[in-house]
């Protein structure tokens, strides 16, 4: 709407199951899908050759689009992996949680590729409604089952398991009335806390439950031989309850911390805008790798020295903050510091890549510009761009961590 296009209602609009959607938009045939579902079975374009290779570089969706027959472009989609996910996942383990399988209507690639950076036991993908339904049921047989969902797609695997757990912050009201406790906020994290909070209240209601009969039958037994009047029994059952109930109540507090300092609310928040003023940078990294796939002379010139720009003046100024300023405020936070050793190598791996950006740019005109040297800086680039939004992921995980998040 802000460049003055208006959309159009599309018409006959129809399905093909796993493959795409065809229709008709002002007059006009469009389909959109895979590769072989828009083109057909024949050999694909040079320019879609590399947008394949891209998105298997990136563990993407690659969905192609064609207008009258004619292809014109393709959308790269993918799903980025949630901060608090593998911090979440331990917590799961940690909490006596043996056995862990993602299912998913996603793509294998993809969700293969996710799979193994969480280390799950199990990934069972390109599955409908009905496929989730009968994972539980499965894995039912096995032993009791907790399933986690925040879609409407997830009701009736909700329903099956043993304990059905809706992540409501996207309103999805089928998940969250299929289920049996509701998370308002969209974390994985709050599972695990779910079930430390499930865990605790139980021990706090069983040992209320049996102190209070064993007094009751303490005192039962001293009445019967005697030593207890009836009017001080009842007063003693009163006060047997009274201390049963207050026990019970501790269900409310938090529990015990394990008594580390957090961060404060305000030093994590400049953390967090650090990365976000980053974003920009490693976005236009990103459109420079893209577009190197088929530029030349002198626009990869231009394109591999803003790279190089964007690199040292923000990206290596960013690492370099990090260590020698951020790291140790928060390193006094966290009871295990060898989480920032690693993040450390990191920083030494972004910067060796940077330099041999560098290099690579020094004395660089059109005429030396031939592909494998084009080749070599979009790769540089590629990685640099892919390493630092890991380690940017990995930072955010210890700073919510830091803070108690």
């Amino acid at each position: 709407m802000a460049e003055g296009l208006r959309p159009c209602v599309p018409s006959d609009i129809r399905e093909s199951m796993g493959a795409g959607l065809e229709g008709v938009v002002a007059e006009h045939s469009i389909r959109v899908g895979s590769h072989n579902w828009v083109n057909g079975a024949g050999k694909p374009e040079a320019w879609a050759v590399r947008a394949l290779r891209r998105a298997a570089w990136r563990s993407a969706l690659c969905v192609f689009v064609a207008v009258d027959g004619h292809t014109i472009g393709a959308l790269l989609l993918a799903d980025e992996l949630r901060r608090e996910t593998p911090r979440a996942l331990q917590a799961l383990r940690a909490a006596g949680i043996t056995r862990i399988v993602m299912v998913t209507g996603d793509r294998v690639e993809a969700s293969e590729t996710i799979g193994a950076a969480l280390d799950l036991d199990a990934v069972l993908a390109d599955r409908e409604p009905a496929d989730k339904d009968d994972a539980v049921v499965t894995e039912q047989r096995q032993d009791v089952t907790v399933m986690v969902g925040d879609g409407i797609n997830d009701a009736p695997a909700l329903t099956a398991a043993n304990v059905g757990i809706a992540l409501g912050a996207r309103g999805a009201s089928a998940s969250s009335e299929a289920a049996d406790i509701v998370i308002l906020v969209d974390r994985l994290d709050r599972v695990s806390d779910a079930i430390g909070i499930a865990k605790r209240t139980r021990s706090i209601a069983l040992q209320s439950i049996v102190s209070g009969m064993a007094l009751s039958a303490v005192a039962m037994a001293f009445a019967a031989i005697g030593w207890l009047p009836p009017v001080a029994g009842a007063l003693t059952q009163e006060a047997i309850d009274v201390a049963a109930i207050l026990n019970a109540l501790r269900a409310l507090n938090p529990g015990q911390t394990n008594g580390r300092r957090m961060v404060p609310a305000a030093a994590a928040d400049s953390l967090h805008a650090d990365h976000e003023q980053l974003q920009p940078a490693l976005d236009r990294l990103r459109e420079i790798a893209d577009a190197l796939d088929h530029a030349g002379g002198i626009d990869a010139v231009a394109m591999i020295s803003e790279a190089n720009r964007i690199v040292a003046n923000k990206i290596v100024t960013h690492e370099r903050n990090d260590e020698s300023m951020v790291y140790p405020r928060v390193a006094k936070y966290l009871a295990d510091r060898q989480s920032l050793g690693a993040m450390s190598q990191a920083h030494r791996e972004i910067i060796h890549l940077s330099r041999l950006l560098r290099r690579l740019t020094d004395g660089l005109s059109t005429e030396c510009a031939d592909p494998y040297l084009i080749r070599d800086a979009q790769r540089i680039i590629e990685s640099i761009d892919a390493l630092v939004r890991i380690h940017n992921a990995q930072e955010e995980d210890i700073y919510e961590y830091a803070i108690g998040a």
